[in-house]
């Protein structure tokens, strides 16, 4: 069966997923993460991805990045994957695949959902029930987007620059928002998004997606079909 094409667009933010092999770990000890955190910064900056959150869990991980060229997503984790692996292998005398295949993704709608999916990553480890709270869990974006620790790999979005008029309130309000439950629909409506490789969106956004490249997205619409030029 043919690979699924993916949708990708510069300048659009893309929530990313890779799972260990066999759903095994990918991270063994604390220096492992750190080893990636570095990867990361190193190949987001040389393929040009602003990376906006993320957490590195037992056996995968999730990204928030905006691509500036159409491939930087692809490149950024094909040599993020070489770098990590060949850092793993040598460490651990190991041989073969670290990963499960191709890593997922999904194109998001920063207007409507890119501060649920950043909630959504670093809640991540809560609703493992790995910790109570984001703030205690170490290898995430929190603490950097709440104003608690900075992070250098990080850059924010317009959106979330724009909540206050200085970063600083625009981090607060943003902590404000997980006061705040993220309802059952939105992280399920997030999870079947990066599955299945459709944009995360409302309607508007997949027309956009759609006439930009001449692809359908999402599942069928009832009524007429529309016509794609």
């Amino acid at each position: 069966m043919p690979r699924k094409p993916r949708f990708k667009l510069p300048g659009i933010p893309q929530h990313i997923i890779q799972r260990g092999n066999n759903r095994l770990p990918c991270f063994f000890n604390e220096s492992d993460y750190w080893q990636y955190l570095d990867d990361l910064k190193v190949s987001a900056e040389k393929y040009q991805c602003q990376i906006h959150g993320y957490v590195l869990m037992t056996n995968h991980v999730h990204l928030l990045a905006s691509p500036i060229d159409v491939n930087s997503i692809s490149q950024m984790m094909q040599a993020l994957g070489r770098r990590y692996v060949y850092f793993i292998n040598k460490k651990y005398r190991r041989t073969g695949t670290l990963w499960e295949g191709r890593f997922k993704a999904s194109l998001v709608d920063s207007e409507t959902y890119l501060l649920d999916v950043m909630r959504y990553i670093e809640l991540n480890p809560v609703r493992a029930f790995m910790v109570e709270s984001p703030e205690e869990y170490q290898w995430s974006s929190f603490k950097h987007n709440t104003g608690q620790l900075a992070m250098a790999s990080i850059i924010e979005h317009s959106v979330f620059v724009g909540l206050g008029r200085t970063l600083a309130e625009s981090r607060s309000f943003y902590l404000k928002g997980f006061n705040q439950v993220l309802s059952q629909k939105a992280v399920k409506k997030i999870t079947a998004a990066w599955l299945t490789g459709t944009p995360l969106g409302n309607e508007r956004f997949e027309l956009k997606i759609e006439e930009t490249l001449s692809k359908r997205v999402g599942l069928a619409r009832k009524g007429r079909p529309r016509k794609i030029s």
